[in-house]
C-alpha cells in the first residue's frame, strides 16, 4: 500500500505530549496549516493549543481515531509503551495507512517493537527523536534523527520541515534512537566541561561573559556552551530538557553499550554526577543544573556568588 501524501489543510495530525518541547512543535505544525488533535496526561498543559484551535481528545486512542499522522513525545519508555501499545493507545485507534511518529527519546528495541506491531496492523511507524531543547523547538530549528522505511520518512517531510532544520534519515527502525543515544553521550560529557570551565573561570576571578567571548567561537565552542552557558551565569536553571529525563537517556545509552560490549567510562561518570543532581532535588531543572552540584562539591554556592 502506497503511503498517502501529507498535505497541510488536508492531512489530520494527532499529537500526544504537550510539554516543554511538544507544545512548540505542534504549534509549528498548526502554523504550517495542519489541523491538530491533542492529548496530554495533564490537560491544562494543552489549554494554550486548544485556545489556538487544536481539538482536545480524551485518550491517545481517540487522537489516533481522528488522525492520519500521530506524533508522540512523552517522558519515558514506559509512557511511550502505554500511549502507543496500551489498550487506550494510538495503535488501537489507528486506521490502516496511518503513520505513528515517535519523537520521544526512547529505547531502540521499543522503536523496533512498535514498528513490528504497527506493520502487523497495516500502520506505518517511524522513530524520530530530536535534539535542540526548548530553544530548538521554539525556533523550529530541531535536529531530527529518523529511523524507519524510506518512503514513509520521505512522505513525512512536510511535517518534519515545519519543526526542524536538520532532518536526516539514519536507517531502519530504531536507527533514529541509536543516533539520539550518540547525541546524548556527546552532551553528557560535554556538559561536564562547560560547567567545570565556568566554575574555574569564576574562582580565577575572571568575568565570565568576557571569557565566553574568547572561548565560545574557538575550538572549545559548543551548542551547550553558547546556549546554556549564559543561563548558568544568570542562575536560570529552567528546563530546556529535564535532568530526570537526561538520566533516563544515559541509562538507555549505557544499557545499549553493554549489549555491544562497549566500555563507556565518561558516560558512566556523567550518569553518576547527574544522579547526584537529582538527589539534591534538581531533577526537574534543566541539564545545565549540573553546575549546582559541581559547584557544591568545591564549596561554592553558585546562586549566591557576587
Amino acid at each position: 500500500m502506497a503511503v498517502a501524501a501529507i498535505v497541510p489543510g488536508k492531512t489530520r495530525v494527532g499529537w500526544i505530549g504537550t510539554g516543554v518541547m511538544g507544545t512548540s512543535m505542534v504549534g509549528h505544525l498548526m502554523a504550517a496549516g495542519f489541523s491538530a488533535i491533542v492529548y496530554n496526561r495533564t490537560k491544562a498543559k494543552a489549554d494554550a493549543l486548544v485556545a489556538k484551535g487544536a481539538k482536545w481528545a480524551e485518550t491517545p486512542k481517540a487522537v489516533a481515531e481522528q488522525s492520519d499522522v500521530i506524533f508522540t513525545i512523552v517522558g519515558f519508555p514506559h509512557d511511550l509503551r502505554e500511549v502507543t501499545l496500551g489498550e487506550q493507545g494510538t495503535l488501537a485507534g489507528a486506521g490502516a495507512g496511518a503513520i505513528l511518529v515517535d519523537m520521544t527519546t526512547s529505547e531502540p528495541s521499543l522503536a523496533q517493537e512498535i514498528h513490528a506491531a504497527a506493520n502487523a496492523k497495516g500502520v506505518y511507524s517511524v522513530d524520530a527523536p530530536v535534539s535542540g531543547g526548548d530553544i530548538g523547538a521554539k525556533n523550529a530549528a530541531l535536529s531530527i534523527m529518523i529511523g524507519g522505511d524510506k518512503e514513509v520518512v520521505e512522505a513525512l517531510h512536510p511535517c518534519f520541515a515545519a519543526m526542524g532544520k536538520t532532518i536526516v534519515h539514519q536507517g531502519g527502525p530504531g536507527a533514529g534512537q541509536h543516533t539520539k543515544m550518540a547525541n546524548q553521550i556527546l552532551i553528557s560529557t560535554g556538559m561536564i566541561g562547560v560547567c567545570e570551565a565556568l566554575l574555574y573561570g569564576y574562582k580565577a576571578g575572571l568575568d565570565l561573559p568576557t571569557v565566553l567571548q574568547s572561548v565560545g567561537p574557538g575550538a572549545a565552542g559548543s551548542w551547550s556552551l553558547t546556549n546554556l552557558g549564559p543561563r548558568i551565569m544568570n542562575n536560570n536553571f529552567d528546563p530546556g530538557f529535564f535532568v530526570e529525563h537526561f538520566i533516563k537517556d544515559m541509562g538507555i545509552a549505557l544499557a545499549e553499550s553493554r549489549k555491544m560490549g562497549l566500555s563507556m567510562p565518561g558516560l558512566a561518570l556523567a550518569e553518576q554526577l547527574y544522579l547526584s543532581v537529582k538527589a539534591k532535588g534538581w531533577g526537574r531543572n534543566g541539564t545545565h543544573a549540573l553546575m549546582l552540584a559541581l559547584a557544591e562539591m568545591s564549596g561554592v554556592d553558585w546562586r549566591e556568588r557576587p
